[in-house]
């Protein structure tokens, strides 16, 4: 939760007007629980999504996330209807299955480093070109798996994706 990228994207996405919630996955910082392979760590996306659903009834949600995070958020915003939108920041395309994406159809995108030593930029472009819908890639050269000295791009890429779409999802009313 208090990653650079992370803080980085809800920074970003929070300044577009949208409501943000950002969380520790089971057993990471001060949370109970412990490392549950994606599984549980997908209950925990899906508890915060439920969540924010709560909160903002009727709004759209989009799910992002960075790393193990994007994997597992993904993933779950993919299987919830009221997920539209999703952004992997830094997808772990080398060592992890991104295949579940193959069935979702919804808007993504992607920011990577060029030297992302978790995900070769070769590796996440084969990934998505199997996977349906609008999908962008949004490439930060010369930035490495935590975009170090490269955040500003990070939020570039969020901000021009978001406002490409021109869409109200999620906006605090």
């Amino acid at each position: 939760m208090h990653n650079k990228v992370v803080y980085q994207a809800a920074k970003s996405l929070d300044a577009l007007g949208l409501a943000v919630l950002r969380f520790n996955f089971r057993g990471t910082g001060l949370s109970e629980g412990k490392h549950d392979r994606g599984e549980g760590e997908r209950g925990d996306v899906c508890a915060a999504l439920d969540f924010l659903a709560g909160e903002f009834p009727n709004i759209p949600l989009l799910a992002a996330g960075f790393s193990f995070g994007c994997w597992v958020g993904l993933r779950a915003g993919c299987e919830d209807g009221r997920v539209t939108s999703l952004i992997g920041l830094g997808a772990p395309v080398n060592n992890t299955d991104f295949s579940y994406l193959t069935q979702c159809p919804k808007p993504k995108l992607f920011v990577h480093g060029s030297n992302d030593m978790y995900g070769a930029v070769d590796k996440l472009k084969a990934v998505v070109a199997t996977v349906p819908g609008e999908n962008k890639i949004a490439i930060v050269d010369e930035a490495d798996h935590f975009f170090v000295g490269k955040l500003d791009q990070v939020d570039v890429a969020i901000r021009n994706w978001m406002s490409d779409r021109s869409s109200d999802l999620g906006k605090r009313g």
